[in-house]
């Protein structure tokens, strides 16, 4: 199957990473290999990649694109949130660089039976990992109103989330919701027509939030930037690209706390609580996409990257 990924902001990550030839890096989100094969291409014999993806798709295609990499390459079944346990089982106790690229990959969005598209006609699933119990199916038809309506509210930022709670809890009284266009027709149900005129398609942002909620995307980001950071070398450096205000916003709070931990009341002259600065934001504002990459890749709209340094 061919696993075609168009690399998001791919020489700024690069750029950033500040590779060195010998070093060890983890691509925390290995897809397509797109990035990673860039990395490789900077390191020497005695560097190493380590690749990291839920998705055995993306494993395997990767697999083939790195292939001829000169450098070592290590890949893993497994999810970031169990970078950790990677490196321990990998015997690594310091890594020189991580990147985490957050969104949900083209092929993933491409791959129909996957349900992740509300683009595509297919059975409620969304899992990134196959292995995952609960899909998208068990989360529309089983949640009660409150917990959709929260879900469609918090990770989705849907205003009209209460009523397309009560419109998905009304239709499955009388049948179970099984494909994603029966959810599309609900969601649109739900949304006034006047609303349905303006932006972007009226399924997205409800697609987005049952997605979260299966794959647990933003429980994760908090505890893995910290694990990261904890295993990086000094110098070495955290890329995360996000898609989402949600997601941006934890990796801007973790950066922070990570570059300024005092939690003194600003009245103290001298810092008391012996927080000690752990990382360097080396990117104040986010970096986004040129005009060019958003030509060639329109879906890199609302990408942002964020870098941090080890101090």
């Amino acid at each position: 199957m061919d696993f075609q990924h168009v690399s998001v902001l791919l020489q700024e990550c690069i750029d950033n990473l500040n590779i060195k030839s010998h070093g060890i890096y983890v691509d925390g989100t290995l897809g397509g290999a797109g990035h990673s094969k860039e990395i490789t291409k900077r390191l020497s014999k005695e560097g190493l990649l380590i690749g990291i993806d839920q998705d055995t798709n993306a494993l395997k295609a990767a697999g083939e694109r790195l292939k001829d990499s000169t450098c070592q390459v290590k890949l893993v079944h497994n999810n970031f949130r169990n970078l950790e346990g990677v490196l321990k089982e990998l015997n690594i106790n310091k890594i020189d660089g991580i990147l985490l690229d957050l969104g949900v990959s083209s092929h993933q969005l491409d791959e129909a039976e996957r349900g992740f598209s509300y683009m595509h006609n297919a059975e409620l699933d969304m899992r990134m990992d196959i292995r995952n119990p609960l899909t998208a199916k068990e989360v529309i038809n089983k949640y009660s109103q409150e917990a959709l309506t929260k879900i469609i509210w918090q990770y989705g930022e849907e205003k009209w989330a209460k009523r397309i709670a009560a419109f998905i809890v009304e239709h499955r009284k009388t049948k179970e919701i099984h494909t994603t266009y029966e959810l599309v027709d609900i969601i649109k149900k739900a949304i006034p027509m006047a609303a349905r005129r303006e932006g972007s398609h009226p399924a997205k942002r409800t697609f987005q939030a049952i997605r979260i909620e299966v794959n647990e995307e933003l429980d994760i980001i908090e505890d893995t930037i910290k694990t990261a950071n904890h295993y990086l070398n000094v110098g070495g450096r955290i890329c995360v690209i996000t898609f989402h205000s949600l997601e941006d916003r934890i990796v801007k709070n973790v950066f922070k706390a990570l570059n300024d931990p005092c939690v003194c009341p600003p009245q103290f002259p001298v810092c008391q609580c012996g927080g000690k600065k752990e990382v360097h934001i080396v990117t104040r504002k986010p970096i986004v996409p040129s005009n060019e990459e958003l030509k060639i890749n329109p879906r890199s709209r609302s990408a942002k990257l964020r870098v941090a340094e080890k101090v």
